[in-house]
């Protein structure tokens, strides 16, 4: 039979393999969860949505995914675990129909100097190659254009036996494309070295100001024993050739007191034990003095591109591949579309369809070259996508948080089509999200709630978006919700001018922005706004910026430790119970002994996975046993930290057990809409929206004038929308001006005063397309926040 006329009969009958249609889990008591089940049907769009803190991250990502993974990585060799993160099975009864899970989260991407938007999606790869292939001059292998590759040239003898013996002299080289003035870091450092030494000092008599640098210890034996200078000597009067020893000396090995030691002069050390990390990871008291002692300045050999010489000569028509990497990728994308090359055509229609991907979720105004560690959440989110959304692989369970983060309402529509795309391909799509604009495209919902924290954790609603509408839960309520624009606005008090701003894609802006009111700054993803926002607005006692950026500090830190409230608490403790405050401290004197205050035991198992295991004696308590017979009221130490912020609120407001220094700072925590958090929560697990209104419930006490807040609506269900806004207005009526970078239309209708950016993104952006009322913004239907406004509110 030919195939033309062969014919396929299917069974009519179904088949037990097309049953598993269902994700299902029943009990699960991740977190806050209160032994939930649901049924999630596959190959669907679901969308989790309830008030912040309601359960959705622990169902989703804690329960569905972690589970996945965990059970992906078991089918691995116990030598490949040992490399993998440690995955505990969560606290769930039944998990079944699980697919394998890709999360595509908003964690920030590494920071690392080297790492850059194009080296974290591949697209570098490819353009190396394709140089390599079609640059003239021909300079070597697609090495020979990555910044990250240093040359190397060495020479030596290898012996081959073949009969007898005989010696081959061999010499290696390979041309890296890394600049050797920089390293492929793009700038350079110069030292203030009044930052390092106050020269009228001698070294034994504390001329260093470099944190650590001590002469109490070996570095006082390394200086007396070198032999290089007089350690009693002033700086001042050291020859030119004592202080290139001190400072530049490059390592040699000495003997001091009959040991052999290592001396290495002042700024290589540093460079070694400070500059090789990423500045935003060291301890604050070092972060500071590199930020006082150290400036970056543009690599004068390489011009900031990361690339030698030799990379930079070969080039493609007139492009080299440091021009392409610096284009916007829109323009790339056109450049690499014109280039028609038959011997490497697969290799354009991949790199095609990777950069139309850019365009396509709404990120062509970046460049290959963006340090990766700049990219916002949600940009960092939506350049993970991109890898995804080429991909062969069907029945998949994609988990999205919040990918609507950071987008204008124009984008969201793109953002809702990929989702779309996603599921149409066969696969499972779980997002968490609040916008209802994403939230009308589900196929399934899942309501949490129907509070924050222990008042949360429960099924409140789980059917269609006409289900959800007609419930009575709050998402239900407040689904249908719209903001009214106000009919009179405050009077500003004065002005912050701002000239020829002309950061990143701005385009010599000039913009008065009116103090004393709540003014919006607006526009597309990608438009000039936080570049007009933190570039142009200078950083001063007087101005407060809070963005959404991680909040340093370790797994022990928790907001109790983290706003300072955790020490009129210890104080009081201690004068309760006669005792010393270091007491109450997990991380002090009253810390258990097994397994130093952290709550938790860390086994590492060489080769396979660690295992974390709550501290049996402690039983995750954190406090030797002694400590936990003092009590405050009648509540532990650990019970205290156990509590929400609003239980806390209450319990430390009035009576017996009232410290005024502690309650002021859990108003503020419940101002922002962080009552659902408890006191002893690790930092490293909040969202980037709690992590800002943290540090704007920190902040809220100071004394400056003007507030800068990064979409604080990130992370908000629509009900605490109205909350923030009340916040937002109070501040403003204490005297302060509050100017906020935001998509959220109730944010916009609720401004004094707009500042809207466009009209497009990258270089068809950075400028000022309206300044006005938001009733004027409703009027004028010529820019696309103004459409966007007025359908919002019903005009």
């Amino acid at each position: 039979m030919s195939p033309a006329t062969r014919t396929v009969t299917r069974s009519p009958e179904p088949h037990l393999a097309d049953s598993h249609d269902l994700i299902r889990v029943h009990g699960a008591r991740v977190n806050n969860l209160k032994d939930i089940s649901v049924e999630l049907p596959k190959r669907r769009l679901t969308v989790f949505t309830g008030v912040s803190g309601s359960g959705k991250s622990s169902l989703v990502f804690a329960t569905i995914a972690a589970e996945s993974q965990r059970m992906i990585n078991e089918t691995y060799s116990a030598f490949v675990q040992g490399f993998m993160p440690t995955l505990a099975r969560p606290d769930v009864d039944v998990l079944e129909g699980l697919t394998t899970a890709i999360i595509v989260d908003q964690e920030r991407m590494g920071s690392d100097p080297r790492s850059t938007v194009g080296t974290a999606t591949d697209a570098n790869a490819m353009l190396r190659i394709l140089f390599s292939r079609l640059g003239k001059p021909h300079i070597g292998s697609p090495n020979a254009y990555s910044f990250n590759t240093p040359s190397v040239r060495a020479s030596g003898a290898i012996t081959v036996e073949r009969g007898n013996s005989k010696t081959v002299t061999a010499s290696f080289s390979r041309l890296g494309g890394m600049c050797p003035r920089c390293e492929g870091r793009g700038s350079v450092t110069d030292f203030d070295l009044t930052q390092l030494y106050d020269d009228t000092k001698s070294l034994n008599g504390g001329a260093l100001t470099i944190p650590g640098y001590s002469v109490d210890g070996w570095f006082g034996r390394i200086f007396s024993g070198c032999g290089f200078f007089d350690p009693d000597k002033p700086i001042r009067a050291f020859t030119k050739k004592q202080l290139h020893d001190l400072l530049y000396k490059e390592p040699t090995k000495i003997k001091v007191d009959g040991i052999n030691l290592t001396y290495e002069g002042l700024i290589p050390k540093i460079q070694k034990s400070m500059l090789a990390k990423d500045v935003d990871s060291l301890q604050p008291h070092i972060r500071a003095f590199v930020e006082r002692a150290i400036t970056f300045t543009t690599c004068p050999e390489c011009d900031g591109t990361r690339l030698s010489a030799e990379a930079r000569s070969s080039r493609i028509g007139t492009v080299n591949i440091a021009d392409a990497c610096a284009m916007q990728i829109s323009d790339l994308a056109e450049w690499v579309r014109d280039l028609d090359e038959p011997s490497v055509a697969p290799l354009l229609t991949t790199l095609r369809h990777t950069l139309d991907s850019f365009v396509e979720i709404g990120l062509g105004y970046l460049s290959l070259d963006r340090p990766s560690g700049t990219l916002s959440g949600g940009e960092a989110q939506r350049t993970k996508m991109i890898r995804h959304l080429g991909s062969s692989l069907t029945d998949i369970t994609y988990v999205f948080d919040e990918p609507t983060a950071g987008l204008h309402p124009h984008d969201i529509q793109q953002m809702n089509e990929l989702l779309l795309r996603l599921r149409d391909k066969g696969n499972t799509v779980l997002v968490v999200e609040h916008k209802p604009e994403t939230i009308v495209i589900a196929d399934h919902i899942v309501d949490l709630g129907p509070g924050a924290g222990t008042g949360g954790g429960t099924v409140c609603f789980e059917g269609t978006v006409e289900g959800l509408r007609a419930s009575d839960t709050i998402t239900g309520r407040h689904f249908d919700d719209r903001a009214t624009v106000k009919e009179t606005v405050r009077e500003h008090t004065g002005t912050l001018e701002i000239r020829g701003a002309s950061a990143n894609n701005l385009r010599d802006v000039d913009v008065d922005i009116p103090l004393g009111v709540l003014v919006v700054v607006t526009g597309v993803a990608g438009s000039g706004k936080s570049s007009l926002v933190h570039g142009s607005i200078p950083a001063g006692d007087d101005v407060v910026s809070i963005d959404q950026g991680a909040i340093r500090g370790s797994r022990r830190s928790n907001p109790a430790t983290y706003t300072g409230m955790l020490d009129p608490i210890r104080k009081a403790f201690a004068k309760a119970n006669g005792v010393k405050p270091a007491l109450f401290s997990a991380n002090s004197e009253g810390a258990c002994p097994t397994c130093n205050g952290a709550g938790v035991i860390y086994t590492d198992l060489a080769m396979m996975a660690g295992v974390a295991s709550v501290c049996e004696e402690c039983e995750g308590k954190r406090f030797l046993a002694s400590v936990l017979d003092y009590h405050f009221g009648d509540r532990d130490i650990s019970q205290v930290l156990a509590m929400s912020v609003a239980e806390a609120e209450e319990f430390f407001g009035s009576g017996e057990t009232r410290i005024p220094a502690a309650h002021k700072i859990l108003e503020r925590l419940a101002d922002v809409g962080l009552g659902y958090l408890t006191l002893g929560q690790p930092l490293t697990t909040l969202s980037g929206g709690e992590r800002q209104r943290l540090k704007l419930a920190t902040h809220l006490g100071e004394k400056g004038g003007i507030y800068v807040l990064d979409e604080p609506t990130t992370g908000l269900h629509l009900a605490d929308v109205e909350q923030l806004l009340g916040l937002l207005d109070r501040i403003v009526d204490s005297g302060k001006s509050v100017i906020v970078v935001e998509h959220h239309q109730a944010v916009m209708a609720h401004a004094d005063w707009i500042i809207d950016l466009g009209p497009g993104a990258g270089h068809d952006g950075g400028r000022i397309i309206f300044e006005g009322t938001p009733a004027d913004l409703v009027a004028d239907h010529t820019t696309l926040t103004g459409k966007y406004l007025a359908a919002y509110i019903g005009k």
